[in-house]
């Protein structure tokens, strides 16, 4: 059963600002995008910010995260670097990854984000080594597996679900179900939608939350995760979700004829962000919306000043030394 339990003053604060935070940086990097300044593919999130801040927020800052490429979001509420950030997506020597990797790969080590990849599914089974190599430590961190619906199609989905149940790892495996694989619907896709019931098969609980909400998706994160600290295993969150935007691209993309913008009226009234904010008063909203918006002016000021690699740097990381 989901609970949705009422925040504390605290908890509504810090829940809003980061759903917040990562609404406006992806609004302006939809902003900046058409500038050619951003030198990579975005695979945007707006609409889906609740799931990535409802799972990370019971996370110590010693506990990891993986992402899709779709991992901008992820990356934040882990409390990823967005002056790294913004000079990767500009190609800057200064970004994440030295300019070279782009929005699809963001990574953030010293804040516990591992590397991202643009291959559908692969950085599931990476998680789950991370995860074996966790619990060997025994020091009760976790690890929070974020995934798209279409990767739980891939071979390694399966292994990695029985591997990670077979040795009770502490990872806890997050679909952020939008029901489009680029551009086909589940109803194309899959032969029944009852995923969590095909998860549950590998022994570990599964939960559906149908509405978005931020408060019932960290609380499940928050009940399997302290779970897992006392070596209970993995368990497995099946958000449903949204994706306002093209599935890679700055704008939209109702008139291309999969889908109609009418299933989008629904998911703008469950909106996390104004409901969070709707439950402060409008000095402290207004006070945090302001931080926000100087934090995000300065890192892209960052990135526009970053310089870009030098051309020396072409084939480092390529081969080992």
């Amino acid at each position: 059963m989901i609970t949705k339990t009422v925040p504390s003053a605290t908890d509504t604060v810090r829940l809003y600002r980061t759903l917040r935070y990562i609404r406006r940086v992806e609004e302006e990097i939809a902003r900046i995008y058409p500038s050619d300044k951003i030198k990579s593919p975005v695979h945007l999130s707006i609409g889906q910010e609740a799931i990535a801040v409802g799972a990370c927020d019971p996370l110590m800052s010693e506990d990891f995260v993986s992402a899709s490429y779709r991992g901008h979001a992820a990356y934040l509420a882990k409390g990823g670097d967005l002056k790294k950030m913004m000079a990767e997506l500009y190609g800057k020597k200064d970004g994440c990854a030295g300019g070279k990797a782009g929005s699809m790969h963001l990574i953030d080590m010293p804040n516990n984000v591992l590397g991202m990849s643009a291959v559908v599914g692969t950085t599931i089974p990476v998680a789950a080594g991370f995860a074996l190599s966790l619990k060997r430590k025994a020091e009760g961190n976790v690890i929070v597996a974020f995934m798209g619906d279409g990767a739980t199609e891939e071979g390694c989905f399966g292994e990695t679900l029985n591997f990670s149940s077979l040795h009770k790892l502490p990872i806890l495996f997050v679909c952020e179900n939008n029901d489009y694989a680029i551009h086909t619907p589940s109803s194309k896709r899959w032969a029944t939608d009852r995923l969590c019931e095909r998860v549950a098969t590998y022994g570990m609980p599964a939960v559906r939350i149908e509405d978005g909400d931020v408060l019932a998706i960290r609380e499940a994160a928050t009940r399997h995760i302290d779970n897992m600290r006392n070596g209970g295993g993995p368990a497995f969150l099946e958000c449903a979700t949204y994706r306002w935007r093209e599935h890679v691209g700055p704008g939209e993309d109702y008139e291309s004829g999969y889908r109609d913008r009418n299933e989008l009226a629904a998911w703008i009234e469950k909106d996390q962000v104004p409901r969070l904010g709707g439950m402060l008063s409008t000095d402290e909203r207004e006070a945090i919306d302001a931080e926000i918006e100087s934090t995000i002016t300065e890192a892209i000021a960052f990135a526009e000043n970053s310089h870009f690699p030098d051309t020396n740097q072409l084939m480092a990381h390529v081969y080992a030394e």
